[in-house]
């Protein structure tokens, strides 16, 4: 495994700016690619990172580009085998956790389908009220199969 494996998360802190998220989706695909994900696993990671980013800056920080994202990405291990947890925490506006879904396939149009990503190209899908206001999300990536999984 490379050295950018191990068993410290990696923690990106980046501003709300669409600019910065190239920056996030590289180090995902390299510690994707480090972990031993095949290219579609790896593509479907960077893409719900992305998707998650963008709806952080979208819904929590309305558009604003000067606000807080913090990004940690962790690999997993036993018991479940390996893996790739992050966690995306924000400070922006609070939303009930139930309340957040994808909306209906059947309503074509461009954009809204970014839980709906998540949803399918990831293991496990969490939100979380943060304390002091705001949302932890959490995405977790199995190499293998990923039944009964959690963020651990």
């Amino acid at each position: 495994m490379s050295r950018l494996v191990t068993d410290k998360p990696v923690k990106v802190s980046i501003f709300s700016t669409p600019q910065h998220l190239c920056a996030v989706r590289a180090v995902a695909d390299a510690l994707c690619r480090a972990l031993g994900f095949d290219e579609q696993s790896t593509t479907h990671v960077v893409l719900s990172l992305d998707e998650a980013l963008t709806n952080v800056i979208r819904h929590a920080y309305g558009g604003a580009e000067d606000q807080p994202i913090e990004v940690e990405l962790a690999a997993l291990g036993a018991p479940r085998g390996p893996g790739l947890r992050i966690c995306i925490r924000d400070r922006g506006r609070s939303v009930d956790p139930s309340l957040i879904r994808s909306r209906d396939l059947e309503d074509v149009r461009p954009g809204g389908l970014g839980v709906h990503i998540m949803n399918e190209c990831m293991d496990f899908v969490e939100y979380r009220s943060a304390p002091g206001g705001g949302t932890v999300l959490t995405l977790v990536k199995r190499l293998g199969p990923a039944e009964g999984d959690t963020a651990e």
